[in-house]
């Protein structure tokens, strides 16, 4: 791993539940001897990527970061758009929603909505979804590219729960009728008792760059729930599909 993917790798350590760690949990945590952490976080500090706190000596991620995610946000409105379309969608299903957004080999969580049931599904900002496990990682593969695809199905295929599909073809199968449904349904392949629907939010070109969610808890989630669920879904991911793309959004192509 070069330099600069090791000072990434520090950056991915930080996450909603400790957004601040001392050097000793850095380097114990990214596996990298105190010399090289330490020289690491002065080279992030000096960019304004973290900051240390004065009294504490712990690190937290630097308005560096925002400033990035700003000029991004500015050129291509992902969060602008879609949030309200996330709202709406959270207070129509009295359920957890939840936006991601394709990132190297996995779905990053850009924006959460929790309902006020004290038996919800928390998910956190910042939270990795695998693609062969996961509603949002299905849907987001039935209208990926080819060598996406094939990436997630030779790479490492984990069984986070009795229920996670973990075999290429059947997986494969999972991706395909999502394709033809229009909507991935997930039942306790991530979590035990928890059952998503998710449908991918696509790029001008028809390919998926996002998608969105709803997950709830299986012991209030009927047969009925999960298909008006999945038609929700899958209306609020297209309306986001057009609000970014506009005129430019090409007929929905279909991926083999």
């Amino acid at each position: 791993m070069g330099t600069v993917g090791k000072a990434i790798s520090l950056l991915e350590l930080f996450t909603v539940d400790e957004p601040a760690l001392g050097l000793s949990d850095l380097a114990r945590r990214s596996g990298f001897d105190k010399a090289t952490t330490r020289r690491l976080l002065l080279a992030l500090t000096g960019h304004g990527f973290v900051e240390q706190d004065a009294a504490s000596r712990h690190y937290r991620l630097g308005a560096g970061l925002s400033r990035l995610a700003r000029i991004r946000e500015a050129r291509f409105p992902f969060l602008q758009t879609a949030v309200p379309l996330v709202r709406d969608l959270a207070a129509s299903t009295a359920e957890t929603v939840h936006l991601s957004e394709f990132g190297v080999d996995k779905l990053v969580t850009v924006h959460v909505e929790h309902p006020a049931w004290a038996n919800r599904v928390n998910i956190d900002i910042g939270q990795l979804l695998p693609l062969h496990s996961t509603a949002s990682g299905i849907a987001y593969l039935a209208f990926a590219r080819d060598e996406t695809v094939k990436a997630c199905l030779a790479g490492s295929l984990n069984a986070f729960t009795a229920h996670t599909l973990i075999e290429p073809a059947a997986i494969s199968t999972s991706i395909g009728e999502t394709r033809d449904r229009g909507y991935s349904i997930c039942d306790q392949g991530f979590e035990e008792g928890v059952i998503s629907v998710a449908a991918a939010i696509r790029a001008a070109d028809g390919f998926a760059l996002g998608t969105i969610a709803v997950a709830a808890p299986k012991a209030r989630t009927t047969p009925a729930a999960i298909v008006e669920r999945g038609l929700a879904v899958m209306a609020a991911a297209r309306e986001i599909s057009m609000r970014l793309n506009g005129d430019n959004l090409q007929t929905l192509r279909r991926q083999a």
